[in-house]
Formats: structure tokens, C-alpha cells, sequence
């Protein structure tokens, strides 16, 4: 055992705060006075020795077993010893201390003494903990708090963080009063019947003025002074933190399940993304075949126009021409459907009283119903008008009631019904937000499974026999609905009936009445034009000129938009251009364009396959659809005339 001097020795050597020797075999634990100073030992008695328990007694209880596991390790052949702990000091107040030691053995490699050196490090402690304060400055409020008194001194930013009126001294009652319950107080007053041992710490406040819950951390040091103690310490909000960690633990909790929705949202839209661009492509295919169809049927309709004029009156042979002719008006009506499925239909979107127009063509749908199917009208009175082509809604509607008859094979109610509906960004698939009119037709007939409902809109699908359906019909009205800003769904119960309804953007304005139409006749023949006809197609082309030729006017033919302009400087006084859209080269609207710039009073017809103008086309167009006979085309003439005269 080292002596008495030795001990005095290393400490002055080390500048440690005391020292020790501890004979482990005898449990004697030898030590300087600085040491039992800080243990609240006798002197001449740590000299002497005492049992290590008093070591361990001054050791914060919450360090108590750490050091405890520390020393095991040193008796079960650990050589070095260094760690920091809290030691009670005897008048009250806590210590920080840095305990560094070392074994020794015997010859048996047996532990039998543990020496060492302890330093005060209390105030490197402090010194760290105001660094730490002063580098959380920033929304920090600041405390003051003398043990015994019923007041705490604060600055503005703790009140403010608390919701309470700027002041400079608060009760303590008051500052508690806004924590939570069940928690402890966030300055412990002097009822509190133990001291705090630490100020770390958070805690659940309820703001005092907008009640809001926060959460507030504390920080900062106890300064024992006598029998009492000082609270000095600083709070700041740290919700944002607390909001984190507990949507860090949700998202820990429910990461299975979102990455197995994030999965089937993606599969979803990747079945959504594969149906769009195979509908997209179907319907550039349909209205491409469309447009070549109509250019056909224009071809063989004119053609047998023009030979009716010149056969003999042949009963039996004008009844053949008329059945062509009859079979060229349903291949064009046909090629509607095709053209409003692709969505290249003509339309001319206006407000539409639905209310007016369901029992406008009441009548006409009980005829092609029949009798054992009965039509029931729900129009609220204060509808507002649809935007809409009121021709193109009419057939919809129609087309819509016969599918609706041929579900309840026995007989029975159609209900047509309508409603005001305001929809919010993506309730409805492939409807942005807005008000909106629904108009359905609903059945009660044997309705659809889900595999049949997913293809209801797909062209060319039917359920129904051959020769009785062309799988056209709902996907020409979905492409309505979609093409006036709208949409198509369906609902349907196996043996509970289907809802069809159209979603139409509702209009401010008031509907119009349906006006008389402008024109009736046709151009006065003992007026000749000179017109210019212009298609790349020469069948079209030979046709459309053989029929203004009947009609008696002179025409030039051109089979392209450059041929059509050399035309044109050659005759400046052609009075009519008359011109397919879809051409190589130079478009119908692109040689319309060059034309007037030269001749501002040419009048001008667009014969075109598909429905809408192009886009910045001049008013003073007239838009003739393919296929048109003698009667449309004259009128069409004479409906450019008008207007290149105004």
C-alpha cells in the first residue's frame, strides 16, 4: 500500500482533485483530503482506509451502475479506467468529476489493488452547457428562478413562446399552469419536496393564448447556494422536431403497407397509361380510316347523283340508284361514329336547355321504343344550360335510351334524369373541377359484370348479336363527352340495372331559341361562278368538279395547293375557291391563307373528312363535310358567297 506521502505526491504531480488506493482483497479504499472533501469523508479516516461502498454511496444514482459495470471490468481484467460522473458533494450540490485509474496484480495475475486520480471538471461542464445556451440563441427564452421565492424572472421571447404577455417576472403558478397534465412542472417550485437533479428535459405546454399544444424543451443549470438552490436555464420550441419524430415512427410503422400501395397505384397507372395510348391509337386509326372512307363515299354518292340525272326514267333503275344512294348515307353515318369516337366530329358547342331538349324528342323516343318501355323525365326547374352540340346530345341520348330498352327485354321504366353537380379536382377521373350538369339514362334491366363494364367504351366491343350492334355507339358518346370538355361514366349491377351519364360543363348563359335556319335554297344557276376545285384525291376531285359543272359553273381544276395559286394569278376574277383540307404539301386552310392575301373578296369553301376547323382558321371559311351531295354543296356555295359579299 502506498504511504501517506506517495499519495500527497501524485497528486501534486498529476493536479488532480484527490486520489486513491484501493487494496481489493481487503476492500480497503485509501484516499488524499482533497478526495474526502469532495466524498464528505474524514480525512485521517480516508487516509486510514475505508470500505469502497463509501465510494460508491456519493456517486449520482444515475450514474451509480454505470460505474459499478466500469469497476467489474476492472476486477474481470481490465487494465484502464477513465470515465466521467456526478458525485453528491455534502453541502448539496452536484459535482462533475473524471476518474482515471489502473490495476495492478499479483504474480497469480489476480487484481489486488486499483489506484487512480480524480479531477473536478464541474466547471468545464458549466462552460460547455453555456456555450450549448448561447449557440441555441435564436428563439430561446430565458428563465431565472430563486428557490423559496413564488415568482421566476423571464425575458419576452419565454412568454412569448408560453402565449403570455410580454412581461419580465412571472408567478410560477402561471408558468405551469400551461403545461400539460400528468407532466412535471417546468420550473419546480418550492413546494416541490426534492430537488431537481437536472434541467434537461421536454414537455407538452397548451398555449395560454391561442390554446394551440406545442411542445418545449428546457435546458440549463442548478446552482446550490446554502440550503437553497437557483434555476438558470433557457426553453425553445422544438414541435417541429416532435412532429418528425412521430412521422418517422408512423412511416417506419406503415412502410410495408404504403410501398405495397405505392405498388399497385403505379401497376394502375401503368394499366391507365397502356389503355390511354391503345385508345389513342385506335382513334387516330379510326378517323384516319374514316376520312379515307368518306373520301370513297364521296366518290361513289357523286357518281350516282349525276347518273340519276342522265338514265332514263327507269323506275327499276332509279329504285337501285336510290338503294346505293341510301347505302353511301349510312357508311357516312357510320363514319360519324368513327369521327366522333376519335373526337373529330363537328360540333358547335352553345348553352343547351336539356330540360327543353329531352322533351323536345320525347315523342320521337317513345316511337322508336315501343310501347311496353315508358319514359319517366326527373328536370329539376332550376337547372342551368349545358355547353353543348344539341344535335350531337340529342342522338347521344338517344342511342343511350335503346341501349337502355334492349337491357329490360320484358318491358319497363327508363328514367332520363338530370342534376347540377359541383366536382372537385380529381373526384371524377378526366374531369377538372368545375360545376357540371350529369344527364343519365338509368335501366333496370340485366346490367353488366365488371369485365364487360371496363370494355363498355371500347370501339367495335358489343354484347349484343351479330349484325344487331357496332360496338360504336357508347364509345361515339364518350368521345362526344370528352370532346365538349366533359366525360362518360357507367355504373352497373349484374341483374340490378346500368347509369349511364353524361357530365357536361354547365353555362352561365341562358340557352337560345332555336333559330330559322339562313339559308333554303340553293346558288341561282343563271348566275355561273368561276370556280377553282382543289383535292389531291383525283376520284374526289373529278366528282366535286362534275357536279358544280351540272350545277353550271365554270371550274378549274387543281390537284394541289400550288397548282391552285398559279390558278389563281392566271384567273384573278375566280369568284370561289373550293378545297380539300388534308393535302400534302399545303394544307386547305395554309392555301386559304395565300389566296386572300391577293383576293381579300374570294369566296371559300373547306371540304374536309374531319369535323372541326383547324385551329386560327378565318371566319369567313365555309366548312362543307365529306361525303356531300349536289343539294349541300350548292348550298354551301352560296353560303360562301354571302359571306365574301359582307
Amino acid at each position: 500500500m502506498p504511504s501517506s506521502n506517495e499519495i500527497r505526491s501524485l497528486i501534486a504531480a498529476t493536479g488532480a482533485s484527490g486520489t486513491w488506493d484501493w487494496d481489493v482483497p481487503t476492500d480497503t479504499l485509501r484516499a488524499d483530503g482533497h478526495f474526502a472533501e469532495l466524498y464528505g469523508i474524514d480525512p485521517d479516516q480516508a487516509l486510514r482506509g475505508v470500505p469502497s461502498r463509501t465510494f460508491f454511496q456519493a456517486i449520482h444514482a444515475d450514474d451509480r451502475a454505470r460505474i459499478k459495470i466500469a469497476v467489474a471490468g476492472i476486477l474481470a481484467g481490465a487494465e484502464l479506467f477513465s470515465k466521467e460522473f456526478r458525485v453528491a458533494a455534502p453541502d448539496g450540490s452536484i459535482l462533475w468529476m473524471h476518474a482515471r485509474g489502473q490495476s495492478h496484480r499479483d504474480e497469480a495475475d489476480n487484481v489486488v489493488r486499483f489506484s487512480g486520480v480524480l479531477v473536478d471538471v464541474t466547471e468545464r461542464k458549466r462552460t460547455e452547457e453555456r456555450l450549448w445556451i448561447a449557440q441555441t440563441a435564436g428563439g430561446v427564452g430565458t428563465f431565472e428562478y430563486i428557490d423559496g421565492f413564488a415568482t421566476a424572472m423571464v425575458s419576452e421571447e419565454f412568454c412569448r413562446l408560453l402565449g403570455l404577455h410580454p412581461t419580465s417576472s412571472l408567478p410560477i403558478q402561471t408558468i405551469n399552469g400551461v403545461v400539460q397534465q400528468g407532466q412535471p412542472q417546468l420550473i419546480p417550485d418550492g413546494r416541490s419536496t426534492t430537488t431537481p437533479e437536472s434541467l434537461e428535459g421536454v414537455f407538452g405546454i397548451v398555449r395560454n393564448d391561442d390554446g394551440a399544444c406545442r411542445w418545449i424543451a428546457r435546458r440549463g443549470e442548478i446552482l446550490r447556494e446554502g440550503s437553497g438552490h437557483r434555476l438558470i436555464g433557457v426553453i425553445y420550441d422544438v414541435t417541429s422536431a416532435k412532429q418528425q419524430e412521430a412521422e418517422l415512427r408512423r412511416l417506419n410503422d406503415t412502410l410495408e403497407a404504403r410501398v405495397q400501395e405505392e405498388l399497385e397505384t403505379r401497376r394502375h397507372a401503368e394499366d391507365a397509361l397502356r389503355q390511354a395510348q391503345k385508345m389513342e391509337a385506335v382513334g387516330q386509326l379510326t378517323g384516319g380510316v374514316a376520312h379515307d372512307f368518306n373520301n370513297l363515299l364521296m366518290a361513289i354518292s357523286s357518281s350516282l347523283i349525276l347518273l340519276k340525272k342522265r338514265v332514263p326514267e327507269d323506275p327499276q333503275l332509279y329504285r337501285m340508284i336510290d338503294n346505293a344512294l341510301q347505302g353511301t348515307q349510312r357508311g357516312a353515318a357510320l363514319t360519324q361514329r368513327m369521327l366522333a369516337f376519335a373526337r373529330r366530329q363537328d360540333l358547335v358547342p352553345e348553352p343547351v336547355n336539356i330540360s327543353v331538349l329531352v322533351e323536345g324528342i320525347k315523342g320521337l323516343l317513345e316511337h322508336t321504343l315501343g310501347p311496353s318501355w315508358a319514359i319517366q323525365l326527373e328536370f329539376p326547374h332550376d337547372l342551368p344550360a349545358v355547353v353543348a352540340d344539341a344535335n350531337q346530345l340529342e342522338m347521344a341520348i338517344l342511342n343511350l335510351s335503346v341501349n337502355a330498352r334492349d337491357a329490360m327485354t320484358d318491358g319497363g321504366v327508363i328514367r332520363i334524369t338530370a342534376e347540377q353537380k359541383s366536382v372537385r379536382d380529381g373526384e371524377i377521373p378526366d374531369l377538372g373541377a368545375g360545376n357540371y350538369l350529369r344527364v343519365s339514362v338509368i335501366d333496370s334491366g340485366a346490367g353488366m359484370d365488371l369485365a364487360t363494364l371496363e370494355r363498355a367504351t371500347e370501339p367495335f366491343f358489343t354484347t349484343k348479336g351479330i349484325g344487331k350492334g357496332t360496338g360504336l355507339g357508347l364509345s361515339m358518346i364518350d368521345g362526344l363527352a370528352k370532346q365538349l370538355h366533359g366525360t362518360f361514366t357507367l355504373t352497373s349491377i349484374l341483374g340490378s340495372g346500368t347509369t349511364a351519364s353524361l357530365w357536361l360543363p354547365a353555362s352561365d348563359e341562358e340557352a337560345a331559341s332555336p333559330a330559322a335556319p339562313s339559308l333554303t335554297g340553293t346558288h341561282d344557276p343563271a348566275c355561273p361562278l368561276k370556280i377553282i376545285a382543289v383535292d389531291d384525291d383525283a376520284l374526289i376531285l373529278m366528282n366535286t368538279v362534275d357536279l358544280l359543272v351540272d350545277l353550271g359553273h365554270e371550274v378549274f381544276e387543281a390537284s394541289s395547293g400550288e397548282t391552285a395559286l398559279e390558278l389563281l394569278r392566271e384567273h384573278p376574277d375566280v369568284d370561289l375557291l373550293i378545297t380539300d383540307q388534308a393535302m400534302p404539301h399545303m394544307t386547305g386552310t395554309q392555301l386559304v391563307e395565300q389566296a386572300v392575301k391577293n383576293n381579300a373578296a374570294l369566296a371559300v369553301v373547306l371540304a374536309t373528312g374531319y369535323g372541326e376547323l383547324p385551329h386560327g382558321s378565318g371566319a369567313k371559311i365555309v366548312k362543307l363535310g365529306k361525303p356531300f351531295d349536289q343539294e349541300e354543296l350548292a348550298k354551301a356555295v352560296s353560303r360562301a358567297l354571302q359571306l365574301s359579299r359582307n
